[in-house]
């Protein structure tokens, strides 16, 4: 959340005018600065200018497409806001596919104004956007290895007072690994505790997160390895040689 003492800002990116309105007043009724947008070219332009709290994403929009805007965010601007899918494409492939992309959430059309609003609630929930009037005094309680510094929190990560753009499930995965630094969490134990479901084997969504954690902790501090892989196992922080 930004430190303004405000409701959360939330953008609604969605072409159909009648989705878009219905967003704009559930939102508005329940306490929540909802702003609009009506392409994705629109949204891009809207960001460049200012900041959200989160973005609600239609994929199928005229100019940008949903899956280009979330590409923008995540890699060409390295943006941290967190981003909820809201479309009729709902296949399997279609949604593992925008989660592993940077996506936090997505939810299906038609949806219900409560599941809506649940699912906003949650998210900005994880993302600690829900009560700006407290971040600086949140942001004291710290884990700190080697340069990194996270900010539960906050939900804050920061190497060298430069501030990684995770998103709310790498963060969840890298405050996990930092408190306890010696130990090793299986891939399974990591989806259980931050996806809150069960593990099946077969899924790669906590290698393809771990690997974006490692990219991005490297950004900043290229000479430096934090996270190591324990073959068979899974993962823990990597202490110094």
């Amino acid at each position: 959340m930004q430190d303004t003492g405000k409701s959360p800002r939330i953008l609604i990116v969605e072409d159909d005018a009648d989705i878009n309105r219905l967003l704009y007043k559930i939102l508005k009724k329940n306490g929540y600065a909802p702003e609009q947008a009506f392409s994705g070219t629109e949204a891009r332009l809207l960001l460049q200018a200012g900041a959200y709290d989160l973005l609600l994403l239609d994929l199928m929009l005229p100019g940008l497409t949903g899956e280009e805007l979330l590409d923008y965010i995540r890699r060409e601007r390295g943006l941290s806001i967190p981003v909820m899918i809201l479309s009729a494409k709902g296949s399997l492939h279609d949604r593992v596919e925008l989660l592993m992309d940077g996506a936090d959430d997505y939810l299906t059309k038609p949806f219900e104004p409560e599941e809506v609003l649940a699912r906003v609630c949650a998210v900005l929930r994880r993302c600690g956007r829900e009560e700006p009037d407290t971040a600086p005094e949140k942001k004291t309680k710290a884990y700190t290895f080697k340069s990194l510094t996270v900010y539960p929190e906050a939900r804050q990560a920061l190497i060298k007072d430069t501030e990684i753009p995770l998103t709310a499930h790498e963060f969840d995965i890298l405050l996990l690994l930092i408190q306890n630094p010696d130990k090793v969490y299986s891939r399974e134990n990591l989806y259980e505790q931050v996806w809150k479901g069960g593990y099946y084997g077969e899924d790669n969504t906590v290698n393809v997160h771990v690997s974006n954690i490692r990219k991005k902790l490297a950004k900043a501090d290229p000479d430096e390895e934090y996270i190591q892989t324990v073959w068979g196992i899974g993962f823990k922080m990597k202490r110094s040689v």
